[in-house]
């Protein structure tokens, strides 16, 4: 899978690129590296130092420029801060990648010589570095011919003036890339997540979305597509009315991973909604940002990033990843307000607003995925509600769960990754306000904890199984920019999923 920029580690020793970014840690201690080339500068490095008062403050930084007897033109001089346990390591590589990026240059060397406040760790350093500078050199720029045309030779929109290769210098750089491979394996999954967010609807439909996952057996997961008839003889009605208004057919795609020693081990399993343009339907949405509505699978495309990431890296775990994947319309065969659907489960649904669309995907595809692999617990993943992001903003997601000990599992693989989740209520008063008068329940409830409601419809279709539904409105799309994203679509939840499974799920295994 394509990345964004080629990553490579070389020796401290190796020649260095013209434009080189360098690390200094604080009281403006250097490394080996870095004090040669401030010797061969004439001391220009500490001097510019102490003149800008620089104080090597975390992801500060100043530049030098015309320092060719040093091997280098531009030297980006860049702080580390303070103690090793403050240092947002993948942050400061994305910081150094944004500021190598805004430079013009193809090619660019970064110097990782210091000791403090690295310490003995310094293959996971570099790594973690290398990291954060992948996700942060992504930009979704293949539809911009124009400006690409005018910079250089385009490809996918990039052009020559683009950073394409980044140069690690470090002391044992073959022990930092086999650090780094399960990162690079990660950066893959958030990658391709991005992409699929991003991607304008009118490319990116049900099946298109299909096609792409069942390309993903090339990375050794186990792929199925089931179309609209298979789902039909399932009975799967609640997903099915939701496509029912699109030309464009339903698909619901299936991504497994055997990575257990055991193949008798309980799959983890993760659900992702698909929805992937959202009209609102017949409760149509307003005009203004209704264009945005292309990220409403945003869900579907953390679980199959997350997907790619386990594989990439061999994760020693069985896990399951299902996305129910639809285009909701308003169209003369579209489901109308008042409908009452058949769920997979035999429960019956009414359609009060078709806006309220997602939840009824998750229905049968949370219910078919308990039925068919009897998992050890499952993570639903949904852009549900707006009503989350008055709730929370777009710093944190909305955790709903049924169990305790997932719970604190995935508010420590949130710390651990930056991908923070704040858990919500759930409980008897709410579930209430879905009981329906014509039949098992309604999809909306009323006009408070909006939030709320769709996580107690989506927990009627769970059955005596650990599971958390984790809504990603306000994260997964236009959310707040940082050091290792610009992007609009985010990839949020990939690295929150790979790390559940990496810290909670996988030593259960060895």
């Amino acid at each position: 899978m394509p990345l964004p920029i080629d990553v490579r580690f070389a020796p401290l020793t190796a020649p260095l690129q013209k434009l080189t970014a360098v690390l200094v840690g604080p009281d403006l201690q250097l490394g080996p590296v870095v004090r040669d080339i401030d010797k061969k500068t004439g001391g220009a490095l500490l001097r510019a130092a102490r003149s800008a008062e620089f104080t090597a403050k975390a992801k500060s930084s100043f530049e030098l420029l015309g320092h060719e007897a040093a091997g280098v033109e531009r030297l980006l001089v860049v702080g580390t801060g303070g103690r090793a346990s403050d240092l947002d390591r993948a942050g400061l590589g994305g910081a150094i990648a944004g500021l190598l990026m805004s430079r013009n240059a193809s090619s660019a060397s970064l110097v990782v010589d210091l000791t403090e406040p690295f310490g003995n760790g310094a293959e996971t350093v570099v790594a973690d570095l290398a990291y954060g500078a992948l996700l942060r050199a992504y930009r979704f720029t293949r539809y911009q011919t124009r400006k690409a045309e005018a910079n250089g030779e385009a490809e996918n929109g990039r052009t020559s003036r683009d950073l394409k290769e980044l140069v690690i210098h470090c002391a044992r750089p073959a022990e930092a890339e086999a650090e780094f491979a399960g990162r690079r394996a990660v950066a893959e999954g958030v990658v391709l997540a991005r992409d699929l967010v991003n991607e304008p609807p009118n490319v990116l439909g049900p099946v298109e979305f299909a096609d792409r996952i069942a390309s993903l057996a090339d990375h050794g997961l186990e792929v199925e597509i089931l179309e609209p008839e298979q789902m039909a003889a399932l009975s799967m009605n609640a997903l099915l009315g939701v496509a029912q208004g699109s030309a464009r057919p339903a698909r619901l795609a299936i991504l497994q991973w055997h990575g257990s020693r055991s193949k008798r081990a309980k799959p983890v399993c993760f659900v992702g909604k698909g929805v992937t343009f959202d009209t609102g339907g017949i409760s149509i949405k307003p005009s203004p940002g209704m264009e945005d509505m292309k990220g409403d699978m945003g869900g579907a495309a953390a679980v199959v990033g997350a997907m790619v990431a386990l594989a990439g890296r061999k994760a020693p775990v069985n896990a399951v990843g299902l996305v129910g994947l639809v285009e909701n319309m308003p169209s003369g065969s579209a489901q109308r307000p008042g409908d009452i659907v058949t769920s997979m489960s035999g429960q019956t649904i009414e359609v009060l607003n078709t806006d309220a669309e997602g939840r009824l995907v998750l229905a049968d595809v949370v219910w078919y995925a308990q039925e068919r692999f009897k998992p050890r617990m499952i993570v639903d993943l949904a852009t549900l509600t707006g009503a989350i992001m008055v709730a929370l903003g777009k710093e944190h997601a909305g955790l709903f769960c049924n169990d305790d000990k997932l719970a604190a599992e995935l508010i420590a693989a949130g710390e651990a990754t930056g991908e923070k989740v704040w858990r919500m209520p759930m409980g008897a008063a709410y579930d209430k306000l879905i009981d329906s008068k014509t039949a098992d329940m309604k999809n909306i409830g009323g006009r408070f904890g909006g939030a709320i409601i769709g996580a107690q419809f989506i927990g009627r279709f769970v059955k005596g199984v650990p599971w958390a539904h984790i809504d990603i409105a306000g994260t997964a799309m236009d959310s707040n920019r940082n050091d290792i994203n610009q992007s609009w679509g985010s990839g949020w939840g990939v690295r929150l999923l790979d790390r559940l499974v990496r810290d909670s799920y996988e030593k259960a295994e060895k």
